[in-house]
């Protein structure tokens, strides 16, 4: 192996290592022994947040990559990545709790990852070049927050998480202007990461690009284990990683996959017709709201664009709302109503209305190896999935992404796979079993 290319060996507490040398952004993880990589491949599809997060760290592991995808972002033709409202969260986000245990435990890993790799990036290369920015963060709650003990528990998680910032404080209503009408009592806030999606997706595939990835536009149809040889023997590649979001209801053969459509609204935030919004503003969906598909989410995607969301719509496909459906008229009302002065504010002449599906999944975000032995054979099967991110796309990258190198270097090694409860079972498990002098 060329040891250029071979990263230096850290635990997990220190996975989040990102360095900027003589011009070249590089990941630092390897989760196994150094070992020859330079005849393995692997085929990545999906060209989201997800799949290129992926490629971007398996490259800095030492594999070459190929990612297929059906479609790249596009600042006319936007990819789900590009609608996300991207705003890092610690799990579960404000648009409601969708995912099990598994996942949430998970997921609360994945995000710290995720923060500290994009609060470093932040910090290394200015955010004109990539669009993450690190901004101050409000959450508001219309009850004391002891009196909402998911939410409860939740801020006290996040105020020993280790972001930046931390502060519980219901002076930040009156500080922000809240309206009074808008009943909320409680809000805490911390820094967190900000993402510009049309620059940063783009960004990252050029990224990718440069670091010796190989593109190919097509579309994929039909079970993938089903193509499992075939995909193999077609791009030379040892491993399969299917990041394909919401396609994995037919990729994964996976029925319990499902979109939960979002609408964001995007204005002019340049001060002239209302104060600038510098800090993200939002307002969740808990268990006492769960019906409810409504939230407020007030998030300043660049230094001149300011989105307004939102709608979080289970089981609805069609992208075809309009700026006068009645949900979107009543999701630009909630964020005048929040914050007095929106009401006057322009509509982004380029894109005032983006709407996409958020890939979810029933159970929990799925970020494991293909437990279906392969057709005809009792081998196990090359082929690992990271998909059900739902809205935390972003939020999850990272950390995802480090798992998936770690389950590649389980299939290198032969071993077995082992699904995701088992795993967090046998974590579970042993964290009981008292160490032994």
């Amino acid at each position: 192996m060329d040891e250029s290319r071979r990263p230096g060996l850290h635990s997990a507490a220190s996975l989040a290592t990102i360095t900027y040398v003589a011009g070249e952004l590089r990941l630092f993880h390897s989760p196994g022994r150094a070992r020859p990589l330079s005849a393995d491949r692997v085929l990545i599809v999906g060209g989201g947040v997800t799949g290129l997060t992926t490629a971007w760290i398996l490259l800095d592991a030492g594999y070459d990559v190929t990612v297929v995808a059906e479609r790249w972002a596009n600042p006319e033709r936007r990819i789900t990545s590009q609608i996300a409202g991207a705003l890092w969260e610690y799990p579960p986000a404000v648009c409601g709790r969708h995912t099990d245990v598994i996942s949430l435990e998970n997921s609360k890993n994945w995000a710290m990852i995720s923060y500290h790799v994009f609060r470093a990036l932040s910090q290394i290369i200015p955010s004109e070049e990539h669009g993450v920015r690190m901004r101050r963060a409000n959450f508001f709650f219309d009850r004391p927050l002891e009196n909402i003990p998911d939410q409860y528990e939740k801020m006290k998680e996040v105020a020993q998480s280790g972001v930046a910032g931390f502060v519980r404080d219901p002076n930040l209503i009156k500080a922000h202007a809240v309206n009074q009408e808008a009943g909320v009592v409680d809000s805490y806030r911390h820094d967190a990461p900000v993402i510009d999606t049309d620059q940063y997706m783009i960004w990252l595939r050029a990224l990718v690009g440069a670091k010796g990835a190989t593109f190919i536009t097509a579309r994929i149809n039909g079970d993938i284990i089903a193509q499992e040889e075939e995909l193999l023997a077609k791009h030379n590649a040892s491993v399969i990683i299917n990041a394909t979001g919401l396609g994995a209801m037919e990729l994964a053969n996976d029925r319990t996959v499902y979109p939960l459509r979002g609408a964001l609204i995007r204005v002019v935030n340049d001060g002239t017709r209302f104060p600038k919004v510098t800090e993200a503003l939002s307002v969740g969906i808990d268990d006492a709201h769960e019906g409810s598909e409504e939230l407020v989410f007030i998030v300043p995607r660049n230094d001149n664009t300011l989105i307004l969301g939102g709608i979080a719509q289970p089981h609805q496909w069609n992208l075809d709302l309009t700026l006068d459906d009645p949900e979107i008229a009543r999701m630009r009302a909630r964020c005048n109503a929040f914050v007095p002065g929106l009401e006057n504010a322009q509509y982004d002449p380029t894109a005032p209305l983006v709407q996409g599906c958020r890939p979810f999944r029933l159970q929990n975000v799925r970020v494991e190896r293909e437990l279906r032995p392969r057709p005809g054979s009792l081998s196990s099967s090359r082929i690992i999935h990271s998909y059900g991110q739902g809205g935390a796309g972003f939020s999850l990258s990272f950390g995802c992404a480090w798992d998936v190198l770690k389950l590649v270097e389980e299939i290198r090694e032969g071993k077995r796979p082992v699904g995701m409860a088992d795993k967090l079972r046998e974590q579970v498990e042993g964290s009981r079993v008292p160490a032994r002098l």
